[in-house]
């Protein structure tokens, strides 16, 4: 396995390793993506925990329940495995398939300041959270912002007017009272 991963500032995460499977060692993955499998997509994974950075290959995966299961080239022991858990599963953005235009990645949107109709500033997200029925952003309050408030809005055509990574904002039809 190699140890020369790409710019940290390139690396997008797309799951991570939580636990072993069986004795062959092979790990547990919980996904980030849509569908589940699709990290599967990529057979590069450059692993991050803390200061720790690993190359891997994968072999073969698996879905497993809500998991994945996956089998990293070279990985054959179960004890060997479970040293893996904790390990974030990395790839670098320049592998991500190309979207439309209207489309983002949730790591695109982290960080956008968030102004309602009114133009007020309600905080910047913060993150994305998978609920089933949509998806919803986690807004933070940041220098300027109308309040204190943390604010869960839904990702959704009737609450996101218009995303300008440019700029840096999204604008979104949301009453600041609410």
């Amino acid at each position: 396995m190699s140890t020369t991963p790409a710019p940290a500032e390139d690396l997008i995460v797309l799951g991570k390793i939580f636990s072993v499977h069986g004795v062959r060692g092979e790990v547990k993955v919980y996904s980030f993506t849509d569908p589940l499998d699709n990290v599967l997509d990529y057979r590069r994974w450059t692993l991050k925990r803390d200061n720790e950075v690993k190359q891997v290959e994968v072999i073969s995966g698996r879905v497993h329940g809500k998991v994945l299961v996956a089998k990293l080239k070279g990985l054959d022991d179960r004890d060997v495995a479970r040293t893996y858990a904790g390990f974030e599963i990395c790839v670098p953005r320049s592998e991500l398939p190309e979207l439309s235009d209207d489309e983002f990645y949730w790591y695109q949107l982290e960080g956008l300041n968030v102004i309602n109709q009114d133009g007020q500033l309600l905080g910047r997200i913060d993150h994305l959270l998978e609920t089933g029925a949509n998806d919803v952003m986690v807004v933070k309050p940041c220098a300027g912002s109308l309040d204190d408030r943390e604010r869960l809005l839904p990702y959704t055509e009737q609450c996101v007017q218009s995303v300008d990574l440019d700029a840096g904002e999204m604008r979104v039809d949301w009453d600041a009272d609410f």
